[in-house]
Protein backbone atom coordinates (compact mmCIF):
# COMPACT_ATOMS: atom_id res chain seq x y z
CA UNK A 1 0.00 0.00 0.00
CA UNK A 2 1.73 3.21 -0.65
CA UNK A 3 1.98 6.30 1.36
CA UNK A 4 -1.08 8.81 0.95
CA UNK A 5 -0.15 12.01 0.60
CA UNK A 6 -1.44 15.18 2.27
CA UNK A 7 -1.08 18.57 1.05
CA UNK A 8 -2.31 21.40 4.12
CA UNK A 9 -2.79 25.02 2.98
CA UNK A 10 -1.09 27.49 5.51
CA UNK A 11 1.32 27.02 8.42
CA UNK A 12 -0.81 28.82 11.51
CA UNK A 13 -2.34 26.98 14.01
CA UNK A 14 -5.00 24.75 12.44
CA UNK A 15 -2.81 23.67 9.63
CA UNK A 16 0.12 22.55 11.18
CA UNK A 17 -2.23 20.78 13.81
CA UNK A 18 -3.88 19.32 10.78
CA UNK A 19 -0.40 18.21 9.08
CA UNK A 20 1.12 17.16 12.34
CA UNK A 21 -2.30 14.73 12.74
CA UNK A 22 -2.16 13.10 9.05
CA UNK A 23 1.63 12.57 9.56
CA UNK A 24 0.93 10.86 12.70
CA UNK A 25 -1.52 8.53 10.91
CA UNK A 26 1.17 7.46 8.45
CA UNK A 27 0.84 10.21 5.33
CA UNK A 28 3.43 12.00 3.78
CA UNK A 29 2.12 15.70 4.49
CA UNK A 30 3.26 18.72 2.22
CA UNK A 31 2.82 22.07 3.80
CA UNK A 32 2.32 25.12 1.64
CA UNK A 33 2.43 28.67 3.10
CA UNK A 34 1.75 31.96 1.53
CA UNK A 35 4.18 34.17 3.58
CA UNK A 36 7.47 34.14 3.45
CA UNK A 37 9.73 32.45 6.40
CA UNK A 38 9.89 35.48 8.66
CA UNK A 39 6.02 36.23 8.71
CA UNK A 40 4.69 32.38 9.15
CA UNK A 41 1.94 31.52 11.81
CA UNK A 42 -0.86 33.49 9.98
CA UNK A 43 -2.83 34.91 12.67
CA UNK A 44 -1.82 32.62 15.24
CA UNK A 45 1.64 34.89 15.18
CA UNK A 46 -0.43 37.79 16.65
CA UNK A 47 -2.29 36.33 19.44
CA UNK A 48 -1.73 36.24 22.84
CA UNK A 49 -2.09 32.37 22.90
CA UNK A 50 -4.70 32.53 24.94
CA UNK A 51 -6.45 28.57 24.51
CA UNK A 52 -10.63 27.85 26.30
CA UNK A 53 -10.83 24.30 27.04
CA UNK A 54 -13.29 22.46 29.48
CA UNK A 55 -11.38 20.88 32.65
CA UNK A 56 -12.89 19.53 35.97
CA UNK A 57 -10.68 20.96 38.37
CA UNK A 58 -6.82 21.88 39.19
CA UNK A 59 -5.61 18.31 38.38
CA UNK A 60 -7.47 18.41 35.05
CA UNK A 61 -5.11 21.98 34.71
CA UNK A 62 -1.68 20.13 35.79
CA UNK A 63 -2.12 17.03 33.35
CA UNK A 64 -1.95 20.23 30.59
CA UNK A 65 0.66 22.09 32.72
CA UNK A 66 3.13 20.10 34.95
CA UNK A 67 5.20 22.39 35.78
CA UNK A 68 2.41 24.02 38.05
CA UNK A 69 4.17 23.47 41.75
CA UNK A 70 2.29 22.82 44.21
CA UNK A 71 2.53 26.57 45.82
CA UNK A 72 1.03 27.73 42.68
CA UNK A 73 -2.08 25.18 43.00
CA UNK A 74 -2.18 26.07 46.85
CA UNK A 75 -1.84 29.99 45.93
CA UNK A 76 -4.71 30.16 43.09
CA UNK A 77 -8.47 29.36 42.65
CA UNK A 78 -8.88 27.77 39.72
CA UNK A 79 -11.98 26.50 39.62
CA UNK A 80 -13.64 24.51 37.25
CA UNK A 81 -15.09 24.95 33.53
CA UNK A 82 -16.99 22.36 32.36
CA UNK A 83 -17.78 20.86 29.19
CA UNK A 84 -21.94 22.70 30.22
CA UNK A 85 -20.17 25.60 30.95
CA UNK A 86 -18.21 25.91 27.61
CA UNK A 87 -21.12 25.29 25.43
CA UNK A 88 -23.53 27.08 27.61
CA UNK A 89 -20.33 30.26 27.00
CA UNK A 90 -20.56 29.34 23.31
CA UNK A 91 -24.03 29.27 22.32
CA UNK A 92 -24.97 32.53 24.87
CA UNK A 93 -22.33 34.73 23.25
CA UNK A 94 -23.26 33.70 19.19
CA UNK A 95 -27.20 33.92 20.25
CA UNK A 96 -27.66 30.59 20.39
CA UNK A 97 -27.23 30.55 16.35
CA UNK A 98 -23.62 28.09 16.69
CA UNK A 99 -23.78 24.62 14.77
CA UNK A 100 -24.76 22.53 17.70
CA UNK A 101 -22.68 19.88 16.31
CA UNK A 102 -20.13 21.68 15.34
CA UNK A 103 -20.06 23.35 18.94
CA UNK A 104 -20.38 20.20 21.17
CA UNK A 105 -17.29 18.78 18.76
CA UNK A 106 -15.30 21.87 19.81
CA UNK A 107 -16.33 21.72 23.46
CA UNK A 108 -15.89 18.27 23.99
CA UNK A 109 -12.34 18.15 22.27
CA UNK A 110 -11.02 21.09 23.50
CA UNK A 111 -9.21 18.95 26.31
CA UNK A 112 -8.20 16.08 24.87
CA UNK A 113 -6.91 18.59 21.71
CA UNK A 114 -4.78 20.25 24.39
CA UNK A 115 -3.23 17.19 26.03
CA UNK A 116 -2.10 15.74 22.41
CA UNK A 117 -0.67 19.49 21.82
CA UNK A 118 1.02 18.85 25.29
CA UNK A 119 2.28 15.61 23.55
CA UNK A 120 3.64 17.24 20.51
CA UNK A 121 5.88 19.66 22.95
CA UNK A 122 3.41 22.77 23.13
CA UNK A 123 3.94 24.14 27.01
CA UNK A 124 0.87 25.61 28.50
CA UNK A 125 0.74 28.06 31.30
CA UNK A 126 -1.56 29.63 33.30
CA UNK A 127 -3.27 32.99 32.65
CA UNK A 128 -2.14 34.99 35.81
CA UNK A 129 -1.24 38.51 34.04
CA UNK A 130 -4.47 38.45 32.25
CA UNK A 131 -7.33 36.65 33.61
CA UNK A 132 -6.53 36.90 37.46
CA UNK A 133 -6.76 39.11 40.30
CA UNK A 134 -5.48 38.57 43.73
CA UNK A 135 -8.46 38.22 46.06
CA UNK A 136 -7.52 37.35 49.75
CA UNK A 137 -4.09 36.24 49.39
CA UNK A 138 -4.99 33.95 46.46
CA UNK A 139 -5.17 34.56 42.71
CA UNK A 140 -9.09 33.78 41.35
CA UNK A 141 -9.27 33.60 37.61
CA UNK A 142 -12.71 34.67 35.89
CA UNK A 143 -14.18 34.43 32.58
CA UNK A 144 -13.93 30.78 32.29
CA UNK A 145 -10.19 31.20 30.74
CA UNK A 146 -7.41 29.59 32.42
CA UNK A 147 -4.66 28.17 29.97
CA UNK A 148 -2.21 30.21 27.27
CA UNK A 149 0.71 29.13 25.67
CA UNK A 150 3.89 29.76 26.61
CA UNK A 151 5.09 32.40 24.04
CA UNK A 152 2.35 33.18 23.23
CA UNK A 153 1.09 33.22 19.30
CA UNK A 154 4.57 32.82 18.21
CA UNK A 155 5.44 30.53 20.40
CA UNK A 156 2.34 28.07 19.38
CA UNK A 157 3.70 28.42 16.00
CA UNK A 158 7.71 27.54 17.14
CA UNK A 159 6.27 25.03 19.42
CA UNK A 160 4.21 23.55 16.14
CA UNK A 161 6.69 24.24 13.38
CA UNK A 162 9.59 22.43 15.82
CA UNK A 163 7.09 19.05 15.97
CA UNK A 164 6.61 19.11 12.29
CA UNK A 165 10.39 19.62 11.23
CA UNK A 166 10.73 16.54 14.16
CA UNK A 167 8.26 14.71 11.85
CA UNK A 168 9.45 14.89 8.61
CA UNK A 169 6.73 17.12 7.36
CA UNK A 170 8.09 19.38 4.51
CA UNK A 171 7.05 23.61 4.90
CA UNK A 172 7.56 25.92 1.98
CA UNK A 173 7.60 29.18 2.42
CA UNK A 174 6.58 31.70 -0.54
CA UNK A 175 3.89 29.45 -1.71
CA UNK A 176 0.64 30.82 -2.52
CA UNK A 177 -1.96 27.86 -3.70
CA UNK A 178 -4.18 29.83 -6.22
CA UNK A 179 -6.37 26.82 -6.93
CA UNK A 180 -7.69 23.19 -6.45
CA UNK A 181 -7.40 20.93 -9.26
CA UNK A 182 -10.58 18.44 -8.84
CA UNK A 183 -12.50 16.07 -11.07
CA UNK A 184 -15.20 13.13 -11.17
CA UNK A 185 -12.79 11.54 -8.16
CA UNK A 186 -12.78 14.76 -6.30
CA UNK A 187 -9.96 17.01 -5.02
CA UNK A 188 -6.38 15.81 -6.97
CA UNK A 189 -4.01 18.04 -5.74
CA UNK A 190 -3.79 22.51 -6.05
CA UNK A 191 -2.02 24.69 -7.95
CA UNK A 192 0.63 26.72 -6.90
CA UNK A 193 2.68 30.35 -7.54
CA UNK A 194 6.21 29.94 -5.83
CA UNK A 195 8.66 32.24 -6.80
CA UNK A 196 7.31 33.44 -10.05
CA UNK A 197 6.49 30.03 -11.01
CA UNK A 198 3.48 28.19 -10.86
CA UNK A 199 3.30 24.29 -10.95
CA UNK A 200 1.05 21.83 -9.36
CA UNK A 201 1.06 19.27 -6.46
CA UNK A 202 -0.65 16.14 -6.63
CA UNK A 203 -2.40 14.90 -3.32
CA UNK A 204 -5.17 12.49 -2.02
CA UNK A 205 -6.06 14.95 0.43
CA UNK A 206 -5.94 18.71 0.35
CA UNK A 207 -6.52 20.82 4.14
CA UNK A 208 -7.66 24.64 3.75
CA UNK A 209 -6.39 26.08 6.76
CA UNK A 210 -5.75 29.23 5.34
CA UNK A 211 -7.78 31.72 7.75
CA UNK A 212 -10.22 34.24 7.07
CA UNK A 213 -10.68 37.17 4.62
CA UNK A 214 -10.30 40.32 6.91
CA UNK A 215 -6.98 41.24 4.99
CA UNK A 216 -8.74 41.73 1.82
CA UNK A 217 -10.50 45.47 1.89
CA UNK A 218 -13.11 44.57 -1.11
CA UNK A 219 -14.40 41.78 0.61
CA UNK A 220 -14.79 43.13 3.67
CA UNK A 221 -16.69 45.74 2.31
CA UNK A 222 -18.73 43.35 0.39
CA UNK A 223 -19.35 41.05 3.00
CA UNK A 224 -19.37 43.35 6.22
CA UNK A 225 -20.28 46.14 5.11
CA UNK A 226 -20.29 50.08 5.43
CA UNK A 227 -16.85 51.63 7.10
CA UNK A 228 -15.18 48.09 7.33
CA UNK A 229 -12.81 49.49 4.74
CA UNK A 230 -11.39 51.57 7.73
CA UNK A 231 -10.80 48.75 10.09
CA UNK A 232 -7.40 47.97 10.74
CA UNK A 233 -6.66 45.01 11.08
CA UNK A 234 -4.94 43.37 13.83
CA UNK A 235 -2.72 40.13 12.27
CA UNK A 236 -2.01 39.16 9.15
CA UNK A 237 -1.90 40.69 5.69
CA UNK A 238 -1.73 37.33 4.02
CA UNK A 239 -5.91 36.33 5.27
CA UNK A 240 -7.46 37.26 2.15
CA UNK A 241 -10.02 35.16 1.60
CA UNK A 242 -7.91 32.39 -0.54
CA UNK A 243 -8.88 29.22 0.41
CA UNK A 244 -12.68 30.65 0.52
CA UNK A 245 -12.38 31.41 -3.13
CA UNK A 246 -10.93 28.30 -4.41
CA UNK A 247 -13.37 26.27 -3.03
CA UNK A 248 -16.23 28.66 -3.32
CA UNK A 249 -15.01 27.97 -7.32
CA UNK A 250 -15.66 24.44 -7.52
CA UNK A 251 -18.99 23.94 -5.38
CA UNK A 252 -18.74 24.21 -2.08
CA UNK A 253 -20.82 25.67 0.37
CA UNK A 254 -20.68 28.84 2.18
CA UNK A 255 -22.10 29.17 5.55
CA UNK A 256 -21.80 31.08 8.70
CA UNK A 257 -21.83 34.80 9.66
CA UNK A 258 -20.46 35.95 6.57
CA UNK A 259 -21.43 39.50 7.35
CA UNK A 260 -20.05 39.10 11.08
CA UNK A 261 -16.43 38.87 12.21
CA UNK A 262 -13.88 39.14 15.72
CA UNK A 263 -13.07 42.74 15.99
CA UNK A 264 -12.15 44.52 18.94
CA UNK A 265 -10.74 48.22 20.38
CA UNK A 266 -7.51 48.73 19.16
CA UNK A 267 -4.93 51.29 19.31
CA UNK A 268 -6.37 54.46 17.20
CA UNK A 269 -2.81 55.03 15.28
CA UNK A 270 -1.77 51.32 14.92
CA UNK A 271 -0.69 50.27 11.19
CA UNK A 272 -2.95 49.00 8.70
CA UNK A 273 -1.90 45.32 9.29
CA UNK A 274 -0.56 43.75 12.01
CA UNK A 275 2.96 43.86 13.74
CA UNK A 276 4.69 41.13 14.94
CA UNK A 277 6.73 43.34 16.85
CA UNK A 278 3.96 44.29 19.28
CA UNK A 279 1.90 41.61 18.80
CA UNK A 280 -1.62 41.89 20.22
CA UNK A 281 0.06 45.01 22.60
CA UNK A 282 -2.45 47.35 20.48
CA UNK A 283 -5.54 45.80 21.80
CA UNK A 284 -6.64 47.61 24.87
CA UNK A 285 -9.36 45.51 26.71
CA UNK A 286 -9.82 47.16 30.55
CA UNK A 287 -12.89 49.00 29.43
CA UNK A 288 -15.11 47.18 31.96
CA UNK A 289 -13.27 49.20 34.52
CA UNK A 290 -13.45 52.63 32.86
CA UNK A 291 -16.00 54.34 30.34
CA UNK A 292 -15.78 54.60 26.56
CA UNK A 293 -16.60 58.39 24.60
CA UNK A 294 -17.32 58.97 21.29
CA UNK A 295 -16.68 62.11 19.18
CA UNK A 296 -19.80 64.15 20.65
CA UNK A 297 -18.44 62.57 24.90
CA UNK A 298 -20.78 60.25 24.69
CA UNK A 299 -21.01 56.59 26.09
CA UNK A 300 -22.54 54.12 23.60
CA UNK A 301 -22.09 50.78 25.05
CA UNK A 302 -22.51 48.67 28.25
CA UNK A 303 -18.84 48.61 29.42
CA UNK A 304 -19.68 46.16 32.09
CA UNK A 305 -22.39 44.09 30.07
CA UNK A 306 -20.07 41.01 30.88
CA UNK A 307 -16.27 39.85 31.51
CA UNK A 308 -14.62 41.65 28.75
CA UNK A 309 -14.14 38.00 27.13
CA UNK A 310 -17.69 37.91 26.20
CA UNK A 311 -17.92 41.71 25.08
CA UNK A 312 -14.72 42.02 23.42
CA UNK A 313 -15.13 40.99 20.11
CA UNK A 314 -17.99 42.40 19.00
CA UNK A 315 -17.62 46.58 20.92
CA UNK A 316 -14.88 46.52 17.77
CA UNK A 317 -18.05 46.71 15.68
CA UNK A 318 -19.72 49.22 17.82
CA UNK A 319 -16.57 51.41 17.91
CA UNK A 320 -16.19 51.51 14.17
CA UNK A 321 -20.07 52.60 14.02
CA UNK A 322 -19.01 56.08 15.87
CA UNK A 323 -18.27 59.55 13.84
CA UNK A 324 -14.89 59.34 12.43
CA UNK A 325 -14.67 55.63 13.90
CA UNK A 326 -12.86 56.10 17.36
CA UNK A 327 -13.33 56.39 21.20
CA UNK A 328 -11.37 57.28 24.18
CA UNK A 329 -11.41 54.80 27.24
CA UNK A 330 -11.43 56.42 30.30
CA UNK A 331 -10.05 55.53 33.95
CA UNK A 332 -9.30 57.34 36.95
CA UNK A 333 -6.94 56.51 39.64
CA UNK A 334 -9.34 54.05 41.41
CA UNK A 335 -8.59 51.28 38.59
CA UNK A 336 -5.49 52.42 37.26
CA UNK A 337 -3.92 49.74 38.49
CA UNK A 338 -5.87 47.14 37.02
CA UNK A 339 -5.15 48.32 33.56
CA UNK A 340 -3.57 45.58 31.25
CA UNK A 341 -0.28 45.63 30.35
CA UNK A 342 -1.10 46.91 26.68
CA UNK A 343 -1.79 50.20 28.52
CA UNK A 344 1.89 50.64 28.91
CA UNK A 345 3.34 49.97 26.12
CA UNK A 346 5.42 52.94 24.29
CA UNK A 347 3.23 52.94 20.69
CA UNK A 348 -0.12 53.19 22.52
CA UNK A 349 -1.94 57.11 22.02
CA UNK A 350 -2.23 58.09 25.92
CA UNK A 351 -3.58 61.45 27.10
CA UNK A 352 -3.55 62.26 31.39
CA UNK A 353 -5.08 65.62 33.26
CA UNK A 354 -5.37 66.42 36.88
CA UNK A 355 -8.67 66.90 36.43
CA UNK A 356 -11.92 66.77 34.15
CA UNK A 357 -11.68 69.63 32.68
CA UNK A 358 -8.55 69.80 31.34
CA UNK A 359 -9.06 65.92 30.32
CA UNK A 360 -12.02 67.16 28.08
CA UNK A 361 -9.62 69.62 26.66
CA UNK A 362 -7.21 66.82 25.07
CA UNK A 363 -9.28 64.74 23.89
CA UNK A 364 -8.55 64.90 20.14
CA UNK A 365 -11.72 64.98 18.45
CA UNK A 366 -14.01 65.33 21.12
CA UNK A 367 -16.75 67.79 22.08
CA UNK A 368 -15.52 68.95 25.64
CA UNK A 369 -19.00 70.33 26.40
CA UNK A 370 -20.66 67.36 25.78
CA UNK A 371 -17.86 65.03 27.50
CA UNK A 372 -18.25 67.02 30.77
CA UNK A 373 -21.97 66.80 30.84
CA UNK A 374 -22.12 62.87 30.15
CA UNK A 375 -19.51 62.84 32.57
CA UNK A 376 -21.50 64.73 35.03
CA UNK A 377 -24.94 62.53 34.36
CA UNK A 378 -22.24 59.14 34.98
CA UNK A 379 -21.25 60.10 37.88
CA UNK A 380 -24.12 60.70 39.72
CA UNK A 381 -25.79 57.62 38.26
CA UNK A 382 -23.49 55.08 39.67
CA UNK A 383 -24.68 52.92 42.50
CA UNK A 384 -22.18 53.53 45.45
CA UNK A 385 -23.62 51.20 47.63
CA UNK A 386 -22.68 48.15 46.03
CA UNK A 387 -18.84 47.18 46.47
CA UNK A 388 -17.00 46.77 43.34
CA UNK A 389 -15.26 43.37 42.89
CA UNK A 390 -13.57 42.41 39.31
CA UNK A 391 -13.51 39.20 40.32
CA UNK A 392 -16.87 38.62 39.43
CA UNK A 393 -19.88 40.68 37.89
CA UNK A 394 -20.52 42.77 40.89
CA UNK A 395 -23.70 44.45 40.04
CA UNK A 396 -22.48 47.72 40.96
CA UNK A 397 -24.40 49.96 38.15
CA UNK A 398 -25.73 52.69 37.10
CA UNK A 399 -29.28 53.77 36.71
CA UNK A 400 -31.18 56.11 34.83
CA UNK A 401 -29.11 56.72 32.10
CA UNK A 402 -29.52 56.13 28.21
CA UNK A 403 -27.38 53.58 28.26
CA UNK A 404 -26.67 52.01 31.64
CA UNK A 405 -23.45 50.16 32.68
CA UNK A 406 -24.71 47.12 34.66
CA UNK A 407 -21.22 45.84 35.81
CA UNK A 408 -18.28 47.39 37.59
CA UNK A 409 -19.63 50.58 37.65
CA UNK A 410 -17.38 53.79 39.87
CA UNK A 411 -17.11 57.47 39.94
CA UNK A 412 -14.47 59.04 37.93
CA UNK A 413 -13.65 61.48 40.09
CA UNK A 414 -10.39 60.81 41.49
CA UNK A 415 -7.03 62.23 39.56
CA UNK A 416 -5.03 62.19 37.58
CA UNK A 417 -7.00 60.84 34.75
CA UNK A 418 -6.27 58.66 32.41
CA UNK A 419 -7.23 58.66 28.59
CA UNK A 420 -6.64 56.04 25.49
CA UNK A 421 -7.41 56.51 21.85
CA UNK A 422 -9.46 53.25 20.14
CA UNK A 423 -10.61 52.20 16.99
CA UNK A 424 -11.83 49.04 15.54
CA UNK A 425 -9.42 46.26 15.25
CA UNK A 426 -10.41 43.20 12.82
CA UNK A 427 -9.36 40.16 14.31
CA UNK A 428 -11.15 37.73 11.62
CA UNK A 429 -14.06 36.99 10.00
CA UNK A 430 -16.86 34.29 10.84
CA UNK A 431 -18.43 33.51 7.40
CA UNK A 432 -16.95 30.10 5.85
CA UNK A 433 -16.91 27.00 3.97
CA UNK A 434 -19.22 24.21 5.50
CA UNK A 435 -17.88 21.30 6.86
CA UNK A 436 -19.23 17.66 8.78
CA UNK A 437 -18.20 16.27 11.64
CA UNK A 438 -14.83 15.28 10.09
CA UNK A 439 -14.38 18.19 9.02
CA UNK A 440 -15.34 17.47 4.97
CA UNK A 441 -16.12 20.32 2.97
CA UNK A 442 -19.60 19.92 1.66
CA UNK A 443 -20.94 21.38 -1.21
CA UNK A 444 -24.04 22.95 -1.86
CA UNK A 445 -25.95 19.86 -2.95
CA UNK A 446 -24.64 19.24 1.73
CA UNK A 447 -22.64 15.94 0.19
CA UNK A 448 -18.80 16.06 1.26
CA UNK A 449 -16.43 16.41 -1.06
CA UNK A 450 -13.80 13.87 -2.05
CA UNK A 451 -10.02 14.67 -0.33
CA UNK A 452 -11.19 18.21 1.02
CA UNK A 453 -10.85 19.47 4.39
CA UNK A 454 -11.27 22.80 6.08
CA UNK A 455 -10.13 24.23 9.69
CA UNK A 456 -9.59 26.99 11.73
CA UNK A 457 -11.20 30.88 10.64
CA UNK A 458 -12.27 30.10 7.22
CA UNK A 459 -14.83 27.23 8.72
CA UNK A 460 -18.26 29.00 9.32
CA UNK A 461 -21.03 28.05 11.72
CA UNK A 462 -19.36 27.68 14.72
CA UNK A 463 -19.30 31.85 15.56
CA UNK A 464 -22.20 34.25 14.97
CA UNK A 465 -22.05 38.04 16.40
CA UNK A 466 -19.56 37.10 19.05
CA UNK A 467 -17.14 34.17 20.88
CA UNK A 468 -15.83 33.56 24.17
CA UNK A 469 -12.18 34.76 24.13
CA UNK A 470 -9.67 32.11 23.56
CA UNK A 471 -11.86 30.05 21.43
CA UNK A 472 -10.20 30.74 18.14
CA UNK A 473 -7.09 29.00 18.40
CA UNK A 474 -8.84 26.06 20.72
CA UNK A 475 -11.68 25.69 17.33
CA UNK A 476 -7.88 25.62 14.56
CA UNK A 477 -6.51 22.55 16.91
CA UNK A 478 -9.58 20.48 17.66
CA UNK A 479 -10.84 20.80 13.65
CA UNK A 480 -7.36 20.93 12.41
CA UNK A 481 -6.59 17.57 14.14
CA UNK A 482 -9.91 16.28 13.00
CA UNK A 483 -8.94 17.09 9.64
CA UNK A 484 -5.40 15.63 9.82
CA UNK A 485 -6.91 12.01 11.26
CA UNK A 486 -9.71 11.91 8.99
CA UNK A 487 -7.49 12.63 5.33
CA UNK A 488 -4.72 10.32 6.49
CA UNK A 489 -7.35 7.84 7.07
CA UNK A 490 -10.11 8.15 4.68
CA UNK A 491 -7.12 8.47 2.13
CA UNK A 492 -6.37 4.72 2.79
CA UNK A 493 -9.03 3.59 1.22
CA UNK A 494 -10.16 4.23 -2.88
CA UNK A 495 -12.77 6.97 -3.29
Amino acid sequence: MSTRRVIVVGAGNAALCAALAARERGAEVLVLERADKTRRGGNTAFTAGAMRVAYNGVDDLRELMPDLTDDDAANTDFGSYTTENFLDDLARVTEYRTDPDLAGILVDQSYPTLSWMKDQGVKFMPIYGRQAFKVDGRFKFWGGLTVEVNGGGPGLVEYLTKAADREGIKIEYGARVVSLIHGDEGITGVTVSQDGVTRNEEADAVILASGGFQANTEWRTRYLGPSWDLAKVRGTMFNTGDGHKMALDIGASPTGNWSGCHAVGWERNAPEFGDLAVGDGFQKHSYPFGILVNAHGQRFVDEGADFRNYTYAKYGRRILEQPNQFAWQIFDQKVTHLLRDEYRIREVTKVTAPTLEALAGKLEGVDPDGFLAELQAYNAAVDTNTEFNPNVKDGRSTSGLPVNKTNWANTLDEGPFEAYQVTCGITFTFGGLRINKDAQVLDTDMNPMPGLYAAGELVGGIFYFNYPGGSGLTNGSVFGRIAGYHSADTARSPR
